[in-house]
C-alpha cells in the first residue's frame, strides 16, 4: 500500500513538473531575442484593418532583423488574433504581458479594442501602441493621460481641422454643407472639429443634414441642399454611404468639391460612386503612394516586392509603428516597461512613411495630415497639411 502511494506521488510530482516546467519554458525570454506582441483583428468585422497593419509590421521586423536586429538581438513577433472582439483583445493583452513576457504590445487596430487593453498595460507596466486608433479619447480622457498607452496616428479631430483649413486655405471655399452620419461617434467628432475650425477661419456652415448607417437613397437630402448658396460639401463618414452620396449628388448636377476623411479610403468608393463622379473629391489620410519622399518610395518598393500589391494606409501605419517602437526600445536605459515608456515619451522627429512623428505629452502623434485629390476615380495628387502649433 505504501509502495503504491509512493509511486502515485512520484507520478503526480513528475506530471506537475512537466506542466509547470513546460509553461516556464514557453514563456521565458530568450536572451538573444526581443519579443514584441501583436494583438490584432485578423478575423471578424475589423479583419481588413488588422491584417493590413500586421503586414506592415512584419515587413518592418523582417528589415530590422536582416540589418542585424537591435543591439545584436533579433526581434520576435508573438502574434494573436483577437477576432475583432474587445474582450478577446483584453485577454490576449494579458497573455502577451504575463506569459509571453513581451517588451511592448502593438495593436489592436480599432479604437474600442485598443482602449479595452489599456487597463491591462497599466497593471503590468507594459507599453501598448496603436497605429490606427484615431478616437480622440484613446490616450487621454477626463481621468488623465493613460501612462502606458501611445499612438502614432492623428486623431479624428485633427482630420476635421485639416479638411476645414484645406477647404478655405487651398480651395478658397467658405460656404459649406455638411452631410453627416448621425449613428456613429466618428462622424460626430469630425463634424464638430470641421465646423469649429471652418467658422474660426471665416467660413459659414450653410446647412447640415444627417443620415444613418445603411441608408442608400440620399436624393431627398440632396434636393433640400441643392438650391442653397454653398461652394463645398463635407461628408464625414465611411465609403459605403459616401460613395452613394457622391454618385447621387453628381447626378443631380451638384458639381462643387466634396471633402471627406480617412473613411473614404477604400477601392469600393469608386465602385459605389462610379469613376466619372469621383472628380474634385478630396479626403484626409495617413499616407499616399504618390508622395515622392524617398522614405515613402523605398517602403513602396519593399512592400510590393514582398506582398505583390500596392500598400494601403494601414500597411504604412503598421510599418511605422514597428520601426518607431523598436527604436524606442533601443534607446531605453533598461529593458523594462518603465524605461521603454520613457523612451517612447522622448520620441521626436521620427522619420516615417506616414510623415515625421513627434509624441506629445498626451502620447499622441504630432504629424502631417495627407490630403488626397481624386480625379476620374483615381488618386491624382496628394498634399501634406502641417499641424497647427
Amino acid at each position: 500500500m505504501k509502495k503504491t502511494k509512493a509511486i502515485a506521488f512520484l507520478a503526480i510530482s513528475t506530471l506537475m513538473m512537466a506542466i509547470f516546467g513546460g509553461c516556464s519554458q514557453t514563456t521565458s525570454k530568450d536572451s538573444n531575442t526581443i519579443r514584441i506582441g501583436l494583438n490584432y483583428e485578423l478575423s471578424g468585422a475589423a479583419a481588413t484593418y488588422g491584417q493590413s497593419s500586421v503586414e506592415g509590421i512584419e515587413l518592418a521586423i523582417e528589415e530590422i532583423n536582416k540589418a542585424g536586429g537591435l543591439n545584436g538581438k533579433k526581434i520576435q513577433a508573438v502574434k494573436y488574433d483577437n477576432k475583432s472582439e474587445e474582450a478577446e483583445a483584453t485577454t490576449l493583452s494579458t497573455r502577451l504581458m504575463t506569459q509571453d513576457k513581451v517588451s511592448a504590445v502593438l495593436g489592436p487596430a480599432t479604437s474600442g479594442a485598443f482602449k479595452a487593453t489599456i487597463p491591462v498595460s497599466d497593471q503590468n507596466k507594459t507599453p501598448v501602441l496603436s497605429g490606427s486608433a484615431t478616437a480622440d479619447d484613446v490616450t487621454v480622457d477626463k481621468t488623465g493621460v493613460k501612462q502606458y498607452a501611445f499612438r502614432i496616428c492623428f486623431m479624428d479631430s485633427a482630420q476635421g481641422q485639416a479638411m476645414a483649413r484645406y477647404a478655405i486655405g487651398n480651395l478658397g471655399k467658405k460656404k459649406a454643407v455638411i452631410i453627416r452620419d448621425s449613428s456613429n461617434d466618428y462622424s460626430k467628432g469630425l463634424t464638430e472639429s470641421f465646423t469649429k475650425t471652418f467658422k474660426k477661419a471665416g467660413g459659414t456652415i450653410v446647412k447640415q443634414e444627417a443620415y444613418v448607417k445603411g441608408d442608400t437613397d440620399f436624393n431627398a437630402i440632396l434636393t433640400s441642399v441643392r438650391n442653397q448658396d454653398f461652394d463645398v460639401i463635407f461628408i464625414p463618414g465611411y465609403y459605403e454611404e459616401a460613395g452613394l452620396i457622391i454618385k447621387q449628388a453628381r447626378a443631380q448636377g451638384i458639381d462643387v468639391p466634396i471633402l471627406g476623411a480617412d473613411g473614404f479610403d477604400s477601392p469600393k468608393l469608386a465602385e459605389l460612386a462610379g469613376a466619372d463622379a469621383l472628380s474634385s473629391v478630396y479626403f484626409s489620410n495617413h499616407y499616399s503612394n504618390l508622395d515622392d519622399n524617398p522614405t515613402v518610395q523605398e517602403f513602396l518598393k519593399a512592400f510590393q516586392a514582398k506582398y505583390k500589391k500596392e500598400p494601403d494606409a494601414f500597411n504604412a501605419l503598421g510599418y511605422d509603428l514597428a520601426k518607431l517602437t523598436v527604436q524606442a526600445i533601443g534607446r531605453a536605459e533598461k529593458q523594462d516597461g518603465e524605461s521603454i515608456k520613457s523612451a517612447l515619451e522622448d520620441t521626436k522627429d521620427f522619420e516615417g512613411v506616414t510623415g515625421k512623428i513627434r509624441l506629445d505629452k498626451n502620447h499622441n502623434a504630432v504629424k502631417d495630415t495627407v490630403v488626397i485629390n481624386l480625379e476620374n476615380g483615381k488618386q491624382a495628387s496628394s498634399e501634406r497639411i502641417h499641424p497647427e502649433d
